[in-house]
Formats: structure tokens, sequence, C-alpha cells
């Protein structure tokens, strides 16, 4: 097999790799904005702030895998160990395990605004019931009093929030890890003992110029007849 075939085996390697890489990464996109949306109508806003920042470590994640910069991709595994610490502790804080309380940490929601979370009266099928009273000085005022008959209490709905970027966050882990790996593995094999590693730019971009083969040159002989 010649260089040029190892090269184009290599680069077909990555490109699946990277495909995998960016679709998982659009997953992620998709599922953050979608959460975004629901925590910009609820006002949450630790939510808020740290979807924005799983934006844009994805963004460093998409290019990172496409171009292969791997300072890109480990500043994006960072942001993911976080990102995975964050969710879990959204799932305690939902589901009060431990001495963790809504009640009393709500506050690391929504910064002390005391907003709820948009599915608190907005789930599928809750009735929420008001009771409304007018001041002395003509004002309506209603107070909440009851949210009955949800399909899905709205601690649950942002448990499944949480989880599934928990699952979307280990998936891409695992698929970081298997990358460089495969990338130690890959520099290993190209290494010869004259001219070092063969450039990574060179093996996984396919436009990149590859290196020209040296010239042997042989001594040519002219052979006179001698009179």
């Amino acid at each position: 097999m010649t260089d040029v075939q190892k090269d184009d085996e290599k680069t077909g390697r990555f490109c699946s790799r990277e495909c995998s890489l960016i679709t998982v990464c659009i997953l992620q996109l998709v599922a953050t904005l979608e959460r975004l949306v629901f925590d910009f109508l609820g006002y949450m806003w630790a939510p808020i702030a740290t979807g924005f920042l799983n934006i844009v470590f994805i963004l460093f994640g998409i290019f990172g895998a496409h171009q292969y910069r791997p300072k890109l991709l480990i500043a994006y595994a960072v942001w993911l160990c976080i990102w995975l610490v964050w969710n879990v502790f959204v799932i305690f804080l939902y589901l009060e395990v431990g001495t963790l309380s809504l009640e009393k940490h709500s506050f690391l929601l929504n910064f002390g605004t005391s907003s709820e979370s948009w599915w608190y009266e907005n789930g599928f099928g809750c009735n929420v019931t008001y009771n409304i009273t007018t001041t002395k000085e003509g004002r309506v005022e209603q107070t909440r009093v009851s949210v009955e008959g949800c399909f899905l209490d709205y601690r649950y709905v942002e448990v499944i929030h949480a989880a599934v970027h928990i699952i979307l966050a280990v998936v891409m882990g695992v698929a970081l890890t298997f990358v460089f790996l495969s990338k130690l593995n890959e520099e290993e094999d190209t290494f010869d003992f004259i001219g070092g590693f063969d450039s990574s730019y060179t093996v996984h971009n396919s436009h990149a110029p590859r290196k020209s083969q040296p010239v042997q040159l042989q001594p040519i002989y002219a052979h006179r007849d001698v009179r």
C-alpha cells in the first residue's frame, strides 16, 4: 500500500469520526436551544447563563472536530465535565435529594428573583386557580391558589431535560476519548526515525499538499571509445 493510499485511508477514518462528533454536537445544540427558550420564558437566569456557555463550547467542539484542533476539543471536554456536574445538580435540586430543597435553594436557579420554571403553570393539562382581588387604589392583583391536573409535574419535566443533556454529554465524552486514543495510535504508526511524525494537518485534510517523495539520483556512466 502506497503512502498516498495510507493517507487516504486515515483521512476516511477521521472523517467518519468527525461526522459522529459533529452529529452529537448538533443534537446538543438543538436540545440546548429548546431548553433555553423555556428558561427564558420562566426567567430562570442561572440555566440561561449556563445554556449560553454551553452553546459557545458546542461551537468550539464543532469547529475543533471539523478542523481537528486539539486545544478546542480539550476545552470542550473540560466544559463537558462542568456541564455534566451542573445537570446532575439540577436533578438533585428538583428531586430535593439530601438537604437540597426548592423552597430554600431556588435562588441558585433564579438569582433571588422568585421566578419559577415555566412548566410550573404551563405544563400539559395544568389548570391554574387564581385569587383575584382589587386594592383600594383600584389595582387588580392576582394570587395563585393552586395548580392541578398537570399530566407531568414540572419538576419531572426539568429532570428529563437535565437527564437528556447528561446522556448527550456522556456520549460525547466517550466519542472524544475514542478520537484522542485513535489519534495517538495513528501518530505512533506514522512515526519514522528520520522524518519524525507526519503532519496531522496533511493526514486529516485531503486538500493539504502532500509531501513530495525524495528522488534518488543515479550516476550516469559514459563510455568513450579509446582509439
